[in-house]
């Protein structure tokens, strides 16, 4: 009889995300997926301004971005080489999308309102392997960091 009741309880359904294609839009979700976590710390603002980022560039409602994003993570988790997947970018966006990206990926650095040494070490690998040059890098990354408040001491 106890084998009947937990028999109840069993789901056959799999509720993993699936991995999505390895295309210019997944891409730079999971770099910035990849940025975010560069620090150790997968924080809840990261998480947002990823989001928020992909619901911007891509038209998409919060949930729409939600879900792009958990493929995102599943994409990121899967492609080892950061390289690779900004050779997808590479190949697939222009130049002004490339910086685009860059600016993209300094604002989830950002999010958690510090910039960190790792950070900062994956965003240049990352920026290198986009071909966007170290003086509009420079000025991606100051107009970003520009838009943090103040710190309080």
């Amino acid at each position: 009889m106890f084998s009947r009741i937990l028999a109840l309880f069993h789901v056959d359904n799999d509720f993993s995300t699936p991995l999505p294609e390895a295309d210019a839009r997944n891409a730079l979700g999971a770099l910035m997926v990849r940025a975010a976590k560069a620090d150790h710390a997968y924080l809840f603002e990261e998480v947002e301004k990823i989001d928020a980022v992909l619901s911007k560039l891509y038209g998409l409602n919060p949930v729409q971005a939600a879900k792009m994003r958990a493929g995102c993570e599943k994409l990121e988790e899967e492609m080892p080489a950061t390289e690779d997947l900004a050779e997808i970018l590479h190949n697939a966006i222009s130049v002004e999308a490339r910086e685009a990206a860059v600016a993209a990926l300094w604002s989830v650095v950002f999010a958690d309102g510090e910039e960190r040494p790792e950070e900062d070490l994956l965003l240049h690998a990352i920026e290198k392997s986009l071909g966007v040059s170290p003086e509009v890098s420079k000025r991606l990354h100051d107009a970003e960091m520009a838009k943090l408040p103040p710190k309080r001491d």
